[in-house]
């Protein structure tokens, strides 16, 4: 294709995150794909030193670190026709002002669910193992573990429930399969044959919490979500269960989920916590039945590399003027993270 019929495309993000997102070959491949210029990321829409670029600009490729996209936007790119995201949610970042321009908005969310839907798989299957108690004990008696410790410890038949048939949970719920477990769902937009499709038993959200042996949340942060684990809704989770989030801290009221884990009664696996991260002095980064990190489970490191093929095809598509693999809608913001 001429350069000239290549795409004018403009770099907005924090540039520490470019070699990993788009390492040389991927690099080459989107320059062969668009106009743009790689030693250019914009962090300001209002530089001078950025005018050119933004006003040819017909593409914003965006990231982690990009300003809010909005009437300074268009202001500075008024031919702006697509913005492809190498990151997740578009919510904080695209204002109604693009929405009502009419540009076209795409994500890399569906890439970085892969990392953080296997680091859930693992975290249930450890612990189904109860790896955690047995660490925690083994170092305190270097001992092996009697019959009576290791009774209710092991992966067969253990209801795992999962909370949210997101891009997240659907992706779980593929890599569960193998098991030998009992996959129970909840989500409100989702109906018991879908469920079934899915691999999984629909429940109410209070009979998924009774009946499970492990609970992962993947819901959206919205309005209506906020708190959904509250302190009746833990309450329902047996005694000796393990709750993993993944997702957003604010879907856990963290004081009730504290009273629970200080209690010895719930076990977790926190990647995300309310406020994140914890007070120092919180009690959860001693209490040996809390397995906490710091937000690892998305995207890291080479994995961020699969964001940017993402939108590398997504570009390819917009040359070819193909409609977009992963467009987000508007429309579905109010449902969606």
């Amino acid at each position: 294709m001429p350069s000239a019929q290549l795409p004018r495309a403009v770099f907005a993000m924090d540039p520490v995150h470019l070699p990993l997102l788009f390492p040389a070959p991927l690099l080459a491949r989107l320059r062969q794909t668009a106009d743009i210029d790689p030693a250019l990321v914009v962090r300001d829409f209002t530089d001078p030193a950025a005018a050119r670029a933004l006003a040819g600009a017909e593409v914003l490729i965006t990231g982690w670190g990009c300003p809010r996209l909005g009437t300074d936007t268009l202001a500075a790119a008024p031919g702006l026709r697509a913005v492809l995201h190498a990151a997740g949610s578009v919510r904080s970042l695209v204002g109604e002002a693009l929405w009502k321009h009419g540009v076209t908005v795409s994500s890399a969310v569906t890439g970085n669910a892969v990392p953080v839907a296997e680091y859930t798989l693992a975290m249930i299957l450890l612990a189904g193992k109860d790896a955690f108690t047995h660490r925690e004990r083994f170092r305190r008696t270097h001992a092996q573990p009697t019959h009576a410790e290791t009774a209710a410890t092991g992966n067969l038949g253990r209801r795992i429930g999962v909370i949210g048939a997101s891009r997240v949970g659907r992706r779980l719920l593929e890599l569960l399969r193998p098991y030998d477990f009992e996959v129970l769902l909840h989500d409100p937009y989702v109906d018991a044959a879908e469920a079934a499709g899915l691999g999984a038993r629909l429940l109410s959200l209070e009979d998924l919490l009774r009946h499970s042996d492990i609970v992962s949340l993947h819901a959206p942060d919205i309005p209506e979500t906020h708190h959904m684990l509250d302190r009746a809704r833990l309450a329902l989770i047996r005694d000796g269960g393990v709750l993993i989030n993944t997702s957003r801290g604010a879907l856990v009221d963290h004081e009730a989920l504290t009273a629970e884990l200080v209690s010895g009664r719930l076990h977790a696996v926190l990647d995300v916590t309310e406020p994140e991260p914890l007070p120092a002095d919180s009690p959860l980064y001693r209490l040996p039945n809390v397995f906490l990190t710091p937000h690892i489970a998305g995207s890291l490191g080479n994995e961020l590399e699969r964001l940017g093929r993402i939108v590398v095809e997504e570009l390819e598509r917009v040359a070819a003027g193909l409609p977009l693999a992963h467009e987000v809608r508007h429309a579905d913001l109010a449902r969606v993270a």
